[in-house]
């Protein structure tokens, strides 16, 4: 068979790879510490699922569901977020749900470039951010991420021609994998920015509530509160638990929400009501689940970064996300792909190659805190031996 050349880029996938890792040091019988999915090992809460129980139930829940019947949600979303932010939001034009945020991140490009159009992507950044520019046969100029600029962007570096034939930009913060956070000011810079240069601006917004110290990050539309250029993505996965559940909204420009729209009902309906009833629950009740996660992660974080402190792993401390992003130590520093792959073979613990983000992850590796901290702390004894030998 013949396939279509967009799939070339997507042919190589480095979490494939170490599946396959995981796979064999699994049959060899290694005991397994898979430190390298950021899936949240936490319940989701009762509340919601009695929710979602009693829409089972429900034979008016089990049709095809179109936007007009996401309306309560849409409006439970859109009161969330402008009590959050403070920003008005009309929930029938700027508010979009969508199964996960993942489909909305990998399906706009679709709605905004024609062949050959650059995307403006943070690198290192999250693979599916790639995989929908390459879906839309556009091309990706990479905005480098480095430590000493804070791992934000610097805009005056995009060259003049790639510029020329950009339409979006997509920025997320607090960011997978370096946990940095980006200002209001750093948001307000992006969105003159794009103004400037006809850019439609994106912003992927899932780690909005796991944040340790001081308030709230700024939302995007903080920046441009109306809504010329800018499409937020939210996520109940990291907030509520409910990865499994597949649940994510869009909010911003409504020509980007219509847009949007257009592609996704070219692909799918909507998400079972009966789900959408349980995250609507989520959003319009009580935030204590919300508190209790961020308290676990932050209890993760100081438990695996102390440890690995103590084994001579200097690790800055993440101000957010449920990530640690180490960067690699010698022999490694420039093979994070083989790092993890021996870490996986020999110790059973499995961790993210900062490569698989990026060209300018390579060096690092990333930590996902998807386990409680005696657990976090056996996985640094079995990496303190590793690196050792």
């Amino acid at each position: 068979m013949q396939f279509a050349k967009r799939l070339d880029p997507l042919r190589a996938n480095v979490f494939a790879d170490m599946d396959r890792a995981k796979a064999k040091a699994r049959a060899a019988g290694q005991d397994l510490i898979d430190l390298s999915l950021g899936s949240s090992d936490l319940p989701a809460e009762d509340r919601i699922l009695d929710t979602i129980a009693q829409s089972l139930k429900d034979p008016s829940t089990h049709q095809y569901l179109l936007f007009h019947g996401t309306q309560k949600f849409r409006h439970a979303a859109a009161k969330w977020y402008t009590q959050k932010f403070g920003v008005p939001v009309d929930p029938e034009t700027e508010v979009l749900s969508l199964i996960g945020s993942q489909e909305g991140t990998a399906h706009l490009p679709l709605a905004i470039l024609n062949p050959g159009d650059f995307a403006l992507l943070l690198d290192p950044g999250y693979p599916s951010h790639v995989g929908g520019v390459y879906l839309a046969s556009g091309q990706i100029y990479p905005m480098q991420l480095r430590p000493e600029n804070g791992f934000l962007p610097v805009f005056e570096d995009v060259p003049g021609p790639v510029l020329a034939q950009a339409r979006m930009m997509v920025l997320s913060y607090p960011h997978n994998p370096t946990a940095a956070i980006a200002p209001l000011s750093f948001f307000q810079e992006a969105v003159a920015f794009c103004r400037q240069h006809n850019l439609v601006l994106v912003h992927d917004f899932p780690y909005v509530d796991l944040v340790f110290e001081g308030s709230a990050p700024p939302s995007i539309l903080q920046a441009d509160p109306d809504k010329t250029v800018s499409i937020e993505f939210f996520t109940l996965s990291k907030s509520y638990n409910l990865g499994g559940f597949r649940i994510g909204y869009a909010i911003g420009n409504p020509q980007l929400i219509q847009a949007l729209r257009q592609v996704k009902a070219a692909v799918d309906f909507n998400q079972y009501l009966g789900i959408l009833n349980g995250a609507s629950a989520a959003l319009s009740g009580p935030q204590d689940i919300v508190k209790q996660t961020v308290e676990t992660f932050r209890q993760r974080r100081d438990a695996f970064v102390t440890a690995l402190n103590r084994i001579g792993w200097l690790v800055e401390t993440p101000p957010a996300t449920m990530y640690v992003w180490a960067k690699l130590p010698a022999p490694w520093e420039n093979n994070s792909m083989e790092f993890c792959a021996q870490l996986v073979e020999t110790t059973g613990v499995a961790a993210s190659p900062g490569a698989g983000f990026g060209k300018a992850g390579e060096g690092y590796v990333r930590f996902a805190l998807v386990h409680e901290p005696p657990v976090l702390e056996a996985a640094v004894e079995r990496i303190a031996k590793f690196v050792r030998s």
